[in-house]
């Protein structure tokens, strides 16, 4: 375990190097005696958390010429991905995530709206009173759960574990942006309006208007962003 966590300190030291931009892509990494140094670690423990990053994509080893940082488009970890995009705080990255939501979530909408179950439905429908209470008594943080929740209930409720499984990595990432945007209280107007759409789709077992529905609140979302969050910080 004492090892394990070693390995960790200089991955995630290596990895914060590179989100921050001190190593960019194509630059050959520290050599291992240098890295051993500065994190006080032996060769082995470099070693395997070099592995480590290769095996996310983030670096790539050269024999006879050492491990280089690889451009962000060929990480093949989500997960790493994802926390390389939200540290930055690009603006272009945020609203490609939502991209990437209006792909998982309408047809996860369209399935729930086939295969969910009425107490499922009902405990959606519970989410988005949630919300509503939660606008009302200005809880951001008890609206952002009930909204996270009223989406999680849908993925479930599409009985596709791949969506389920595949959706996962983006939680942490949605919470803290659910957070920022929900600030506004404008937003969180707009979203329980398109909450409403969506559930009604739901209760009606209309598979294509829920998708129609998801794909409209994803829109709104993103119109929201760039005129609230976005919009507003260029102003400043």
């Amino acid at each position: 375990m004492a090892r394990r966590s070693r390995v960790d300190e200089v991955v995630d030291g290596l990895f914060d190097d590179i989100v921050a931009r001190r190593l960019v892509a194509d630059q050959v990494l520290p050599s291992e005696p240098e890295l051993g140094e500065r994190f006080d670690v032996s060769r082995v423990t470099v070693r395997e958390a070099i592995k480590t990053l290769q095996a996310r994509g983030v670096v790539r080893v050269e024999s006879g010429r050492g491990s280089f940082v690889q451009p962000l488009a060929r990480w093949t970890s989500l997960s790493a991905v994802l926390a390389a995009t939200s540290a930055t705080g690009d603006a272009s990255a945020a609203e490609q995530l939502i991209e990437l939501r209006r792909i998982f979530e309408t047809g996860a909408a369209a399935l729930a709206a086939e295969r969910a179950r009425p107490d499922e439905v009902e405990a959606i429908a519970a989410d988005l009173a949630a919300m509503r209470d939660a606008h009302e008594a200005d809880d951001l943080a008890s609206f952002v759960a009930a909204d996270l929740s009223f989406h999680d209930r849908i993925l479930a409720a599409s009985r596709n574990p791949f969506l389920t499984v595949m959706f996962a990595p983006l939680t942490e990432v949605l919470s803290e942006r659910r957070a920022q945007t929900s600030a506004v209280r404008v937003i969180q107007h707009n979203a329980i309006a398109e909450h409403e759409h969506v559930l009604e789709a739901l209760r009606d077992a209309d598979a294509e208007g829920a998708r129609r529905a998801m794909d409209q609140h994803m829109q709104q979302t993103l119109d929201d962003l760039r005129t609230h969050v976005l919009g507003a910080g260029r102003a400043r």
